[in-house]
C-alpha cells in the first residue's frame, strides 16, 4: 500500500509542475507575440521614416561632380557653404549667450 501512495504522490507532484511549466510557457508565448507585433509596429514607422528621408534626400538633389576646368562654379558653391556655416555659427553663438546670460542671472 506503501508503494502507491508514494507513486500517486509522484505522479500528481508531475502533474501539477507540468501544469505550471505549461502555463508559463503559454503567457511567455503571449508576450512574445505581443512584442512581436509592437516590433512589426517599430519597423513600418522606420520605414515611412527612412522613404520619406530618401525622398527629402532627392528633392534636395545629389551634388554634382566639379568641372575642374572652370572653377568658379565650384568657388561659387563654396562661399555658399561658407557663408551657410556662418550663419549657422552666429546662430550658435547667439544661443549660447542667452544660455551664459541666464545661467548668470540664476547664479546672482
Amino acid at each position: 500500500m506503501l508503494w502507491f501512495i508514494v507513486w500517486t504522490v509522484l505522479v500528481v507532484g508531475t502533474l501539477v509542475g507540468a501544469f505550471f511549466l505549461l502555463r508559463k510557457i503559454y503567457r511567455s508565448g503571449q508576450a512574445l507575440a505581443s512584442e512581436l507585433g509592437r516590433a512589426s509596429d517599430v519597423v513600418a514607422e522606420v520605414a515611412e521614416r527612412a522613404e520619406q528621408l530618401a525622398a527629402a534626400a532627392d528633392r534636395a538633389g545629389a551634388l554634382a561632380p566639379v568641372n575642374l576646368i572652370d572653377p568658379e562654379p565650384a568657388r561659387a558653391r563654396r562661399a555658399e557653404s561658407a557663408l551657410a556655416t556662418a550663419l549657422r555659427r552666429a546662430a550658435r553663438a547667439a544661443r549660447h549667450e542667452q544660455t551664459y546670460r541666464r545661467w548668470r542671472a540664476l547664479s546672482r
